[in-house]
């Protein structure tokens, strides 16, 4: 399953964010990934979730980040959620790529019974119409 959080820039995506990812440890049987760019969520996560900066492995576009996430999935069998900051900051604002990112991560969710959550600063009028069913407006 993917779930977008959607909201213009201070509408409280981030903190939502933290919550979702410490619930997920509480309620996870496996392990949940939280994904950002740049160090700015280490102190606001729980220590039991595992946080990758992006900036760390050079992952730029949407292509470098489906392989990231691929890779990510293949190599732990166990990770249950992965919860994105910064969407755009990582794959870029192109909202075709972007379009086209989230169908194949949807692929890629359901082969591996991941959920994936995606925070995306934007006004959601904004993004392509196949999103609309899985966008959730903050």
């Amino acid at each position: 399953m993917v779930k977008l959080i959607v909201g213009k820039k201070g509408t409280g995506k981030t903190k939502k964010l933290i919550y979702l990812a410490n619930e997920a440890v509480e309620n996870s049987n496996g392990d949940v990934v939280v994904i950002e760019k740049g160090a700015k969520l280490t102190y606001d996560v729980t220590h039991k979730a595992r946080l990758i900066d992006t900036e760390q492995y050079s992952i730029t576009g949407y292509d470098a980040f489906f392989g990231f996430l691929s890779g990510l999935c293949a190599g732990n069998y166990d990770v249950t959620d992965v919860l994105v900051d910064s969407t755009f900051k990582i794959g870029g604002t192109n909202f075709d790529e972007f379009a086209d990112f989230i169908e194949k991560i949807n692929t890629l969710s359901a082969k591996t019974d991941t959920q994936f959550t995606f925070l995306v600063s934007a006004d959601e009028k904004d993004l392509p119409q196949s999103l609309s069913a899985v966008a959730e407006k903050i």
